[in-house]
């Protein structure tokens, strides 16, 4: 199955996929409100404005899975996000990334290696993954990695489609 392919829903309960930002590159993030890396959120908001115009997105995926750190509603996160650091990039629902309950997103994103050779669970709130405009997924910082280190902005450059 094609990342593509995979059905997903907006923070505002609305159905959609990754085929909708084919030809795009997209940085999916899992996000927490109420986490110590919570402040990547502004890293997160100067990628999407840098690099919109050029055939990039942002995709944020509120998770609670770590230490109950996202237990708002979909309304809560989303005033939160709009109002404490100007996102204007989509948000999904609110997604579980490990575990049995994985959604089929994630479940081919921890496919992924990450710098040291390591797939698997995600580790925290904030890893991060690269897409490809034709979908593949390209790379994987792990969550401490910050929205602007150099690492990340080298992936999306060396990805853009315009």
């Amino acid at each position: 199955m094609s990342l593509y392919d995979i059905p997903l829903t907006t923070l505002s309960d609305e159905p959609t996929s990754l085929a909708s930002f084919k030809g795009k590159a997209v940085l999916v993030v899992n996000t927490a409100s109420q986490c110590g890396l919570t402040p990547q959120y502004s890293g997160l908001a100067r990628l999407q404005f840098a690099y919109e115009s050029r055939g990039f997105t942002v995709i944020g995926v509120p998770c609670n899975q770590f230490a109950g750190q996202e237990p708002g509603t979909a309304e809560d996160i989303q005033t939160f996000c709009a109002t404490g650091f100007g996102i204007t990039f989509p948000m999904l629902e609110k997604t579980e990334v490990n575990g049995e309950n994985r959604h089929p997103l994630f479940a081919e994103l921890v496919k992924t290696p990450d710098e040291q050779g390591e797939a698997g669970d995600v580790q925290w709130n904030f890893e991060k993954f690269l897409i490809s405009p034709q979908g593949e997924v390209v790379r994987r910082f792990r969550p401490r990695t910050e929205p602007e280190a150099p690492e990340i902005i080298a992936a999306i450059e060396a990805h853009l489609p315009l």
